[in-house]
């Protein structure tokens, strides 16, 4: 029910990693300050996100290319580990994750789609722990709300909080589909 949330370039300016992510000699070797291009790096990453729909073999090589420019551009990693997700990469997406997160620290997205690769691996107690972290990053991210909500009704983990969470999800959940389960949580809960 949740998608992946990718990065809009311009919200920003400016180990080891499995095969068919990133390579050692490409993306993720070491870069100096002045060996960085963060303005191609944003270009190349801005018309990869205009295509991962359509051409996700042609958007990982445009992140690749944006990322061997400038190895800190935070959305060329967090897009890149939408598409790794995508494709059940689980720990190349999680890597790529991480990076984003610690380069973009004030932006939801990244931590939420760790959040999801957790869960899609299985590991319920991380992913809640990281979707918590994503709420502490941007307290009404409607997405994260959504999310953390779901794996909380779904794996039995209801807490004080998550009443009030379906609540703001049946008010403001991001389609009808959404609304309507928040409703219907609530509507069991009130037996």
């Amino acid at each position: 029910m949740t998608p992946l949330s990718f990065v809009a370039v311009p919200l920003i300016s400016a180990a080891f990693i499995l095969p068919g992510c990133a390579t050692l000699n490409g993306p993720y070797a070491p870069q100096t300050e002045a060996g960085r291009d963060s303005a191609k790096a944003q270009s190349l990453t801005q018309r990869a996100a205009a295509i991962m729909d359509k051409d996700k073999t042609k958007a990982e090589s445009l992140l690749r290319e944006a990322l061997t420019a400038d190895l800190y551009h935070g959305p060329a990693h967090n897009n890149l580990g939408t598409l790794c997700l995508r494709r059940g990469d689980l720990f190349a997406a999680a890597s790529e994750f991480e990076w984003a997160s610690r380069l973009m620290p004030n932006l939801p997205e990244p931590r939420m789609n760790l959040a999801l690769t957790l869960e899609r691996a299985g590991r319920t107690d991380e992913a809640l722990s990281v979707y918590a972290t994503a709420m502490e990053t941007y307290q009404g991210h409607i997405p994260t709300i959504q999310a953390m909500t779901r794996l909380e009704v779904k794996s039995g983990r209801t807490n004080d909080r998550t009443r009030a969470n379906l609540e703001e999800i049946a008010l403001k959940g991001q389609t009808q589909q959404w609304r309507e389960w928040a409703q219907g949580q609530l509507a069991r809960t009130s037996r």
